[in-house]
This record gives C-alpha cells, sequence and structure tokens, in this order.
C-alpha cells in the first residue's frame, strides 16, 4: 500500500481510519445477543454440584430416589474424558472428566449436575445431594506437590510435574565474562479472568438439521465443535457450534469447558434445550486460573550493565489438569522462549518447570507467560542498575536490540521482523520528561511523597503458526485461515470469516481492510462470525491473530475480486479491461464509469449484459491466508510511569502513565488504543489488586468480588499513548497483532516504580505482586527499624 493509498484510505474508511464501532450501536442500545438472552420452549437450567474439598477419592454420591431423574453424574454420561496430548518431552497428560470420576482434584470441580426450569429448583435439589469422600494429601504449592512420593495428582504419574522444558544456548562461555552478578527471587500471584460475562452454554438438538447445536461463549468455535464431536462420539456434520456476542474471554473462552461438554451431553441425549449461566462465585472459586509464576533470575554482567549471560528457573503452578487444545504445555514453552525479552543475549540457561496441584486448571490468559516473563526480565534489568549506579534505563539501552540489527533472530529463535525499540524508549522518557521529574525526586518530591520512575520493555509474538504449534504437538494445530466475501445483488458486501470477537471490534476493522480495496462504504458491509455452519474454518482467536490472519485472508478475498469486477465493468463501457480501473466504487474508464452496484445488477439480475468469457465464479471468493513467515510478527511497546507513595498509608498514585507502541500499520487506530488502555488496568490489576489465595487445606480465600480485587474506573489513571507504525515484512498489508500486549508490561512498570520510590529512603526492593499497601508500609517500616537499629548501635 503506497502512502498515496495510505492517506486516501485515512479520509475515507480504510486502513488508518479512526471509525467508531459498528457493534457499538447495538451493545450501547441493550440490543446485544448473549447465551443468557436466549429463550426456547422447554429450556432447563443446569447448575452443578462442586467439591467442597481439594482432593480425595469419591467413596459415594447419594442421589435421593425422588431427584434422581433430575440427577446425572459421571458414569451416567457416555461421554469421553477429556485429554489434550503433546509431544513436548517429559510431558504428563492428564484426563478432565466432564465430572468428577471417582476422584475431586480442586475445590469447585463438578460432581454432579441437575437440571430444572429454573437455576433456582436446579440448585435446591442439588443440595439434597451428598457425596462421601476419603481425603488425600493436599497440595497447594509447586513445593508440596514436588514433595509427594505417592498419591500424585493423577494416578498414573510418576511425580506431579505436568512437564519440565529446559533450554541452554552458550551459556557457561558468556558468564565467565561476567564483572557483575545479580540475583532475584520474583514472583507473580495467582489470579482470575473476571471477564463480564462467565462460561455460558446452551444447548439443543435441531431436528430438521439432525444436528446437536451449542450456542456457547467462546472465542473458538470451530474448535469447540471439533471437541464436542470428538468427546461426545459424535460426526463433524452432527454439530454446529454458534457464538453470539461476548461479553470479554481474554483467553478463558479458548478452551473447551467442562461445562460445555456435560450441556451438549444432555442436549443429545433428551433431545430438548439445555443451559448453563456461570455465576461469579463459581468463576472465582472453579474457573482456570492463570499468572502464578516463581523466578530465580541470575544475570551475568559486565560494568556497564550489559547482559552477558542469563540463569533462570521457572516454576509454574498449573492447577489440576492440562486443558484442551492447547495443553499446560504452552505457559511454560512460552515462558522459556519469551524470557529474554527485546534483549540483546548471547548466553541463556533456563528451566522451566510447570507443576499440578490441587487448584483450578491454568489457562492461555492474555499474554500468555509474557506478563510474567516481563516482570521477571524487567526487575532483573532494574537490578543491574542498582548494582552498577546508572539508570534502569541507560541499562536498558546497553541490551536492546537495535533498530540496525532488524530482523534480528534472538537467542531462543524468535525472528523479530521489523521495529526500533530503544526509539520507543527513548520517546517514552520524553513523554515523561524524565530529567525534571528526577529533578523533582531530589527536590522536594510530591507533597511529601515519596515519588517514583518505572520503566519496561516488551515484545509481543502474535499470529504465530503451524511450526511453532507443531513443535508443541497440540491436538490442533493453526493453519491457513479462511475468509469468504460476496458482493450483494445490490452492491454491498458479505464477509464470513471463521475467528469470532469477544470485543476487539471486528466488524469494524475487517469492514475497514474490505472498503481499503473495494471502497464499499462500511455500513454496508455485514460480517458473519461465530457459527460454525456459515463460516469457513478457523482455529479461532487467541494469540493476537485474528486481524492479522483473518483480515489478511479478507484483504487477500477482496483483492481476488477486482479483476472480475473489471472485466464485467469494462464489458459493460464497451472496453477492453486493460483500459479501466477501480477507483472508490466506480470502474472508470476514458469514455465513462458504472459503479459495483451496475455490475452486481448483470451479474445477478441482467446476466444477458455479461461477457461471453466472464468467471464463472461471479462476484464471491473463498480465500486462505497466512502471513510469509510461520513463526509470527512482533509487536512491542515501552511502558513507563510515575508514581507517588503515601509513607504514612502505604498507597500508590499514579500520576503518569505512558506507552508508546509499534503494532505495524494500524487499521483502526482507535481500536488499537482501545485495547492498549484496556490491557493496561488489566497488567494494573495483576501489579496492584488481583489475588487468588489458598490455605493449606487448598480452601479459596477470595470467592466473591469483595475479597478478590480488580481495578475500576477510580484506579485508572489517565493513560497517554504514542504509536510507531513498522509495517511487518510478513503479513499482507503490514500489521502486527496487538490484543494482549497492554497487558504484558504494567506490573514490571509498577514495580519498578514503586521500588525506585522506595529506595529514596533506603527500603528494601518488592519482587512480588500484587503489590499491597501492607507491602509498602512493611518495607518502609523495615527500612525505619534498621535504621533505629544502626543508629542505636553508633549511640553505643
Amino acid at each position: 500500500m503506497t502512502e498515496q493509498n495510505h492517506q486516501s484510505g485515512i479520509k475515507a474508511q480504510g486502513i488508518g481510519a479512526r471509525v467508531p464501532r459498528k457493534e457499538d450501536f447495538r451493545h450501547l442500545h441493550g440490543k446485544g445477543n448473549f447465551v443468557a438472552d436466549f429463550s426456547m420452549p422447554g429450556l432447563l437450567e443446569v447448575a452443578f454440584l462442586r467439591s467442597p474439598v481439594a482432593h480425595a477419592n469419591i467413596s459415594q454420591i447419594n442421589v435421593p430416589e425422588h431427584l434422581s431423574a433430575m440427577v446425572r453424574t459421571r458414569e451416567q454420561l457416555d461421554a469421553l474424558d477429556i485429554r489434550a496430548d503433546s509431544t513436548l518431552p517429559t510431558y504428563q497428560p492428564s484426563s478432565q472428566p466432564p465430572l468428577a470420576a471417582g476422584k475431586v482434584r480442586f475445590v469447585g470441580e463438578p460432581i454432579a449436575l441437575a437440571f430444572a426450569s429454573t437455576r433456582a429448583e436446579a440448585e435446591d435439589i442439588l443440595e439434597e445431594v451428598s457425596v462421601d469422600f476419603v481425603e488425600l494429601p493436599v497440595y497447594t504449592s509447586p513445593t508440596t506437590a514436588d514433595q509427594a512420593v505417592d498419591h500424585f495428582m493423577h494416578d498414573e504419574w510418576e511425580n506431579n510435574t505436568f512437564l519440565s522444558l529446559t533450554i541452554d544456548k552458550d551459556f557457561e562461555v558468556n558468564a565467565a565474562q561476567a564483572e557483575v552478578v545479580v540475583h532475584r527471587t520474583i514472583d507473580l500471584s495467582r489470579h482470575c479472568m473476571v471477564p463480564m460475562e462467565g462460561k455460558a452454554a446452551l444447548a439443543y438438538w435441531d431436528n430438521q438439521a439432525d444436528q446437536l447445536v451449542l450456542v456457547t461463549s467462546t472465542q473458538v468455535p470451530h474448535m469447540i465443535r471439533t471437541a464436542i464431536a470428538r468427546f461426545l462420539k459424535l460426526d463433524q456434520e452432527q454439530v454446529r457450534v454458534i457464538s453470539p456476542d461476548v461479553g470479554g474471554a481474554f483467553g478463558y473462552k479458548c478452551v473447551l469447558q467442562q461445562e460445555e461438554v456435560c450441556v451438549a451431553w444432555l442436549a443429545k441425549t433428551f433431545r430438548r434445550p439445555f443451559r448453563y449461566i456461570e455465576d461469579r462465585r463459581e468463576h472465582l472459586i472453579a474457573g482456570a486460573n492463570t499468572r502464578e509464576h516463581h523466578y530465580e533470575m541470575t544475570a551475568y554482567a559486565d560494568k556497564n550493565g550489559k547482559l552477558l549471560a542469563l540463569d533462570a528457573k521457572i516454576t509454574i503452578d498449573g492447577g489440576a489438569y492440562s486443558v484442551w487444545p492447547f495443553t499446560i504445555g504452552l505457559e511454560p514453552g512460552q515462558a522459556v522462549g519469551n524470557l529474554p525479552g527485546p534483549y540483546d543475549i548471547k548466553g541463556y540457561r533456563c528451566v522451566s518447570r510447570c507443576v499440578a496441584t490441587n487448584k483450578p486448571a491454568f489457562v492461555p490468559y492474555r499474554g500468555v507467560a509474557r506478563t510474567g516473563v516481563c516482570f521477571a526480565i524487567e526487575l532483573t534489568m532494574n537490578a543491574i542498575a542498582k548494582e552498577i549506579g546508572r539508570e534502569p534505563w541507560e541499562v536498558r539501552m546497553e541490551n536492546l536490540v537495535k533498530a540496525d540489527q532488524m530482523p534480528y533472530t534472538n537467542v531462543t529463535n524468535k525472528h523479530f521482523d521489523s521495529g526500533d525499540f530503544p526509539a520507543s524508549l527513548e520517546r517514552a522518557l520524553e513523554m515523561l520528561n524524565i530529567n525534571a521529574r528526577r529533578e523533582q525526586q531530589r527536590t522536594q518530591g510530591d507533597r511529601g511523597k515519596l515519588l517514583g520512575v518505572g520503566v519496561a520493555t516488551y515484545t509481543e509474538q502474535a499470529a504465530h503458526g503451524t511450526s511453532v504449534f507443531a513443535a508443541w504437538g497440540t491436538p490442533i494445530i493453526p493453519g491457513f485461515d479462511q475468509a469468504f466475501v460476496r458482493i450483494t445483488p445490490d452492491g454491498g458486501l458479505e464477509i464470513r470469516v471463521g475467528v469470532h470477537s469477544h470485543g476487539q471490534g471486528m466488524e469494524t476493522t475487517f469492514a475497514q481492510i474490505a472498503h481499503e480495496t473495494l471502497g464499499i462504504d462500511i455500513s454496508r458491509i455485514r460480517m458473519l462470525h461465530g457459527d460454525t455452519g456459515q463460516t469457513p474454518f478457523s482455529t479461532g482467536t487467541y494469540a493476537s491473530r485474528s486481524l492479522v490472519m483473518s483480515g489478511g485472508a479478507v484483504a487477500k478475498a477482496c483483492k481476488t475480486l477486482v479483476p472480475r469486477l473489471l472485466k464485467i465493468g469494462a464489458h459493460l463501457l464497451g472496453t477492453n479491461e486493460d483500459k479501466v480501473k477501480l477507483e472508490g466504487t466506480d470502474i472508470i474508464s476514458s469514455t465513462g464509469s458504472v459503479s459495483i452496484s451496475d455490475v452486481a445488477s448483470a451479474w445477478y439480475l441482467n446476466p444477458q449484459l455479461l461477457p461471453a468469457d466472464v468467471d464463472a465464479q461471479g462476484l464471491e471468493a473463498t480465500v486462505g491466508y497466512r502471513p510469509k513467515s510461520d513463526g509470527g510478527c512482533f509487536t512491542y511497546a515501552t511502558h513507563a510511569a510515575v508514581v507517588a507513595i503515601d509513607p504514612d498509608m502505604g498507597s500508590v498514585e499514579i500520576l503518569d502513565y505512558v506507552c508508546v507502541e509499534d503494532c505495524g500499520v494500524m487499521v483502526n487506530p482507535m481500536v488499537v488504543e482501545g485495547q492498549t488502555i484496556g490491557g493496561i488496568v488489566q497488567g494494573l490489576g495483576t501489579a496492584m489488586y488481583e489475588h487468588s489465595p489458598y490455605d493449606e487445606l487448598g480452601q479459596p480465600l477470595a470467592s466473591t468480588l469483595a475479597d478478590y480485587m480488580i481495578p475500576g474506573a477510580a484506579e485508572a489513571p489517565k493513560i497517554r499513548i504514542d504509536h510507531f507504525q513498522t509495517p511487518s515484512p510478513h503479513t499482507e498489508f503490514g500489521a502486527k497483532g496487538m490484543g494482549e500486549g497492554g497487558a504484558i508490561a504494567p506490573p514490571a512498570v509498577i514495580l519498578g516504580a514503586i521500588n525506585d520510590a522506595l529506595s529514596r529512603i533506603g527500603a528494601p526492593e518488592l519482587l512480588h505482586t500484587p503489590v499491597t499497601p501492607r507491602d509498602i508500609l512493611g518495607a518502609i517500616n523495615k527500612c525505619h527499624a534498621e535504621q533505629v537499629l544502626t543508629n542505636t548501635k553508633g549511640l553505643v
């Protein structure tokens, strides 16, 4: 796309335009269509009896005889267990029954289900069902799980480790050259995803089509169709999955859920509709968990802070099961591969382990492992800066991959396609007016508060495809994404894609991509997605892939139609097709013009006007697409913040937060900024609020939103965003995925800023999330106690 065409697109509605989102109208007017909005004759609501204990054998489930027709247990379900295998070395697979079979492995695991005309009635039925347990040792952390010698999480296992991955690239030779060695122990807390809409599934049997129809809140409808067919032992043509409007997902809805299998089984068995809607307490105690990482980081650097080698041990608490289809291997795999971040490191040794515990299963969450690795490497960079007495950003400048090194293959074989990491850091510091901030720290602080500055730069691997997932050996490997486009008889456009939106604005951005080529007003472009019965195949929306993959397919499909339009248009104008061109929606020659609507009318309604050798494929096309590089493209950004700590309260005020991001060519900058801001606020939740703690018996201690804190409007600072646009050479129009990036850097930025502020009074570092006012006051009080002790010793 030339600059001239790009500017033309901006003035219209194409790539680069800040077009208001088409989907917002229905949502703002309460016209969305979510699973909970469906109404069907004879619909029964489903509730689940969930385990009150973390680890136990089930000796008996007691169902009163008068309720037996409305209750089902595992032995009554002729469905297969959910099993996600992987070819990764050392991987131990786990089978997850749709209802607990003989054993429970976490508090909240479903044991039985009941159905009735209302959810309340179903819950009342379950009140009369009891379970006899023989409790087993409870493993609430990787440490306790590693100590087990029997009663492993899964009986066929040899220990409680899902898998262990190791990489060693030139570590010893580079570490031997170090003049500075620093070590840090860093922890990221466990937490939940908390989308506005939790799990939701409705299933019924369509007698006319002889199909099981599952209406479910999912990011991956085509993959769920594959799974439901497999685990309910149906042919794929007997299953249709529809995903209507989805109220947020963040990765929580990109895996097969036990409840989806159960609801689908009920509809298949009883040939009537059933529905399950997750409530908030179920989400917080039994929904998938994420983020719980432990790092042992040892960095080897020269006297200027150049990082020569990195030695890391990563331990991930993976919960009880490996989820389908991505498996638990995704998290440690992404961790070991992405820990070096945007830095030019020559020596690298890392062991990344994932351990099974008596907690809900670990699921990919916005940023998959990269929030943790960014947190670890950025705090390590701060530690190096502290050790050698340089500014944190000066050390980063020593280590960032430079623009003239692009494209760059790093120590873990990640292929950075384009960009300028140092420039993004420089711009973020400029936006903060860093010199003035440092002077403010040295002079008066901020109204008696402690000021601190934090920075972090990260990369986000987006739209990685076949080769990457094939290396992980997951049950489904992404390949080509397809898009179907059709010009309608009156000159509008229909788009059908297999990905699905859960808030990304695809109905708008995909219309802009189509407008860029065909010039059709986006108000006349309709997109259908989320229905396996009407859309081409895609593995779905995850890993910041949708705009690059399916958006690229839309672009290529629209381009496929152009020669056909020109041929018919030229014939209508009485000239040769090499004498015409498409401008906007008009096909123009030196003597006149016809519109796309005129061409469509000829094709559909007046075929006598068509040329004899017209392309019989007409005005519709299905095209498959994947980027030139199967390893994905790399978005990056630098985030920076200034915080003020109240030394008496331990509270943190974010005075300024800036983000300088580069996701290649932006289709809609407003959508990019909305995604970035939302991600940053989620990242602030990771940094300061969100935590799913468990006691020694595996009981969850945050089961309501009174206990589980999430940031709201009052906690969100004003966020300033600047953009670079370095087109990816591998994608259809230079775009890079960016949906996860905003959530990656904030914990590292905020903890860096808090530690910078605390360092002004000599307080110790904080190296865990969430950091709370109590933690900050503890660090301050410890500093004061040490100072008093030192002064007292001096007097003696």
